[in-house]
């Protein structure tokens, strides 16, 4: 097998390595040199664990030579979003307020879960501060290195299209794994909300922050969920869990396409990409009803808020004290007005979100769907020194416009995976979500695997030439 990074998935360097047509140090090694080679460009990492994952990757080729048993992961390289504690490492989530901050005494639990089954660190991804935003500065697009990846997840992004890491770790709270994800043709995956572990990640809005992992095809972001959510008997049965539904790969599988707030006020080009996806998923045997959720832009008013309040008490100290200056001027005005939010304006919200929670499970009951599809974004990725988006209906802020379509998914907490769905006219990517019912992480990634295989633009990758 060649060994080249700008193209390899997660699950050709396992079999890489099974087969040993490489060491776990020629992978180690030859990723380092690819992130020497784009990050001056790309700046999709803070920090880069270069003399420890050359010793981890040592480490495991001779415990390969001494026949021991070989785990999921050994030897695969993973991107850490700079959120997550590392042991023996800085969490400075993308702010100076933290550049001092002492290291890390433990591994967060989904990192050490990943450090058990045998994956490499890269080191710790861009992050937007505190993960409050979708731009995550100084980090660009791999596509396009006048636009942003998006975020706030954007290096765990940016560092997977470009093959800086063969996997990595996000967190979504409004968008944040699956914004990246569609900005830069990779795949995310936000599994259902308080399924995965928090411990050991730097909060945002406790009662929506989810985990998960951002890949380059869906299996690769499956085996990684399965591997942090503890699931590490089904590992080996990856391609099993993906079989079609039938003949034609999704035979008997009903999806809703949602109407109205979904499909209003797309660039042209997004909303041709979602009609093709559609048709490519009704070719493969599925029976697509049109529906309409009336609630959608409640459940994304309630996250919205809920999001504001309660990253405005997590931030209370900081806000505050005498170091708030030290914070993005933007990041600090978004938690101050958040912490002057009325008391009882949240407690109606959080009554709210179970509200919509209970309409969107009726607009599932009442066309018994297995999944919903939309659009995960309105558009694609936005240029960095101009940080408004094109809308038909006129420009908007950058925020607004790429939340929209995801943060409604953070007050309901269903799985969500996006997937590449084609390209616009420059080129850059567009992103289809699939959306299941809670916990049915298998259900949509089955779907999205037959969507993939359908498609293969998952194969179309960021240009070498750009960085």
């Amino acid at each position: 097998m060649t060994l080249d990074l700008a193209t390899i998935t997660l699950r050709e360097a396992m079999t890489g390595l099974d087969n040993r047509d490489f060491s776990v140090f020629e992978l180690t090694r030859e990723t380092l040199l690819r992130i020497r080679a784009t990050e001056p460009d790309l700046h999709a990492y803070v920090e880069v664990f270069e003399e420890d994952a050359l010793k981890t990757a040592l480490f495991h080729d001779r415990s390969r030579e001494a026949h021991k048993a070989r785990r999921p992961l050994t030897g695969l390289p993973i991107g850490i979003k700079d959120i997550f504690d590392i042991a023996g490492k800085r969490t400075m989530c993308g702010s100076k307020i933290r550049e001092d901050v002492e290291v890390a005494h433990y591994d967060a639990e989904t990192v050490h879960r990943l450090r058990r089954d045998g994956a490499i660190f890269t080191g710790k991804t861009v992050t937007q501060e505190f993960a409050a935003g979708v731009v995550s500065p100084p980090c660009r697009n791999p596509w396009d290195l006048d636009r942003i990846p998006g975020g706030s997840s954007g290096g765990s992004a940016a560092s997977v299209a470009i093959g800086t890491s063969l996997g990595a770790m996000g967190s979504d709270t409004g968008g944040s794994i699956r914004i990246p994800a569609s900005l830069t043709g990779t795949v995310g995956l936000k599994p259902t909300y308080g399924r995965l572990p928090m411990k050991g990640i730097y909060p945002l809005s406790p009662a929506l922050d989810t985990p998960g992992p951002i890949a380059r095809s869906v299996a690769d972001a499956l085996l990684l969920y399965l591997v942090i959510a503890n699931r590490r008997e089904d590992v080996a049965n990856v391609d099993a869990m993906l079989e079609p539904f039938g003949a034609k790969g999704l035979e008997g599988v009903r999806l809703g396409v949602l109407t109205s707030f979904f499909t209003d006020n797309l660039q042209p080009d997004v909303h041709a990409s979602f009609l093709a996806a559609v048709a490519t998923l009704k070719s493969l045997g599925a029976e697509v009803i049109e529906c309409d959720w009336a609630e959608a832009q409640a459940a994304r008013s309630v996250a919205a808020l809920i999001n504001r309040v309660e990253s405005a008490a997590v931030h209370h100290d900081h806000i505050r004290g005498d170091e708030a200056d030290l914070i993005d001027p933007d990041t600090r005005l978004r938690f101050e007005v958040g912490a002057l939010v009325p008391g009882d304006l949240y407690l109606r919200a959080r009554v709210a979100r179970e509200a919509v929670r209970d309409s969107i499970a009726r607009v599932y009951a009442r066309h018994q769907l297995d999944a919903i599809v939309a659009p995960t974004l309105a558009a694609t990725a936005p240029r960095a020194d101009n940080l408004m988006v094109d809308l038909p209906d006129g420009p908007e802020g950058v925020g607004p416009a790429l939340t929209r379509l995801t943060m409604p998914w953070n007050a309901t907490g269903q799985p969500v995976i996006s997937v590449p769905c084609g390209f616009d006219r420059d080129e850059l990517p567009i992103g289809l979500s699939i959306v299941g019912r809670p916990d049915d992480e298998l259900g949509i990634s089955r779907i999205a695997h037959q969507y993939e295989g359908a498609t293969a633009w998952f194969q179309t990758h960021a240009r070498a030439d750009t960085v």
